[in-house]
């Protein structure tokens, strides 16, 4: 019988970004400190931990039907091939946190969005897993240790190129400003938004899913090295960005949505500005036909290039809008906000 097993499970939930993404990659929050504002939504990815009788570990993802089995003494696993964040945080859980001393389980994960769709999936995953270990072994973390670890395994353990934004959203939860300082410092201030003001950024947000997921290394890449480069432009776009987060903040909190309008309207023509990659034909295709729908203003969520596009849209055009980006490769959904970050319970 399935609960004559040991079962630890576990939820974390994606974001949106609302503002200063990018800010939160080295080497400009190193040198600069980032700015981001973010917020969950009810989009989750899930994790079950599973105690097993035979002496192998399997790591399943249901949603890209892919599993990967492997005898126990084959531990530590290598970091490549399918799968590599599902075994780099099994790795990094049994050498730090069980006496490097590997054990038999079955894990198996599930997120609600594919994988590419700039809701920070990857990062979420990785904190969903850390957050089932920790029911699991009866370990104890705290917020920021979950973050930190996460963005350890998968910036550092598999080489993965991104920021430091997601595995804080997806740890703590709700509407976030994060700081990001120097030598991986970061601060977390959650935001009290008021019930009108939630409600109204939910009844006007859209997320409309291109149907192509991408690689968000390859634009973050494109825009790590313009800055390195000493890239003029870039280097005052990311400065402008950082800013936008601040403003966008304060817009937020006052509920002043003309204002967030015309922030996010600017944030991302200076996003598009940082990186060729950051949007497509197809993408501009898609967020003019809204305008003209009647949207006031769309960005796409995380690095760009595909995945899921953001427009704030009033009540009354909702359904104009979606009847002039809806077509057979993509999908709409409303948008809601969850107060509630990473969670982790045992099933009896």
């Amino acid at each position: 019988m399935l609960y004559n097993k040991k079962i630890a499970r576990s939820r974390a939930p994606l974001r949106l970004g609302l503002a200063g993404g990018g800010t939160d990659i080295s080497p400009y929050c190193d040198e600069y400190t980032g700015y981001v504002l973010n917020a969950t939504i009810d989009r989750y990815t899930y994790c079950t931990i599973e105690s097993s009788n035979e002496k192998q570990v399997t790591f399943t993802a249901n949603d890209q039907n892919k599993s990967v089995t492997f005898n126990i003494d084959e531990y530590p696993f290598q970091i490549d091939g399918d799968l590599i964040l599902l075994k780099a945080t099994y790795n990094k859980i049994i050498r730090e946190f069980n006496n490097n001393v590997p054990f038999p389980l079955k894990m198996t994960t599930f997120c609600d969005s594919p994988v590419g769709s700039g809701l920070g999936t990857s990062s979420c995953l990785v904190v969903a897993i850390i957050k089932a270990f920790e029911e699991y072994l009866s370990i104890g973390f705290d917020d920021y240790q979950i973050a930190h670890l996460a963005y350890e395994i998968e910036r550092i353990d598999c080489r993965l190129e991104g920021g430091r934004q997601d595995q804080y959203s997806a740890t703590f939860g709700g509407f976030n400003f994060i700081e990001f300082y120097n030598q991986n410092e970061v601060l977390v201030n959650p935001l009290r938004i008021r019930n009108w003001i939630r409600s109204e950024l939910e009844s006007s947000l859209l997320l409309h899913y291109t149907g192509k997921s991408r690689s968000s290394a390859e634009v973050i890449s494109d825009q790590v090295k313009s800055f390195t480069n000493k890239n003029t432009n870039c280097l005052d776009n990311m400065h402008h960005i950082k800013e936008s987060a601040l403003h966008m903040k304060e817009s937020i909190l006052r509920g002043d949505f003309d204002t967030f309008v015309d922030i996010m309207r600017a944030a991302w023509d200076m996003k598009k500005n940082s990186s060729a990659k950051v949007s497509t034909p197809e993408i501009d295709n898609y967020i003019e036909r809204a305008i003209k729908a009647g949207a006031l203003c769309a960005k796409v969520s995380g690095a760009g290039g595909g995945g899921f596009i953001m427009y704030f849209v009033p009540p009354e055009y909702r359904n104009n809008v979606i009847k002039v980006i809806s077509d057979a490769n993509s999908w709409v959904s409303n948008c809601h906000f969850t107060t509630e970050g990473s969670q982790c319970w045992t099933a009896r």
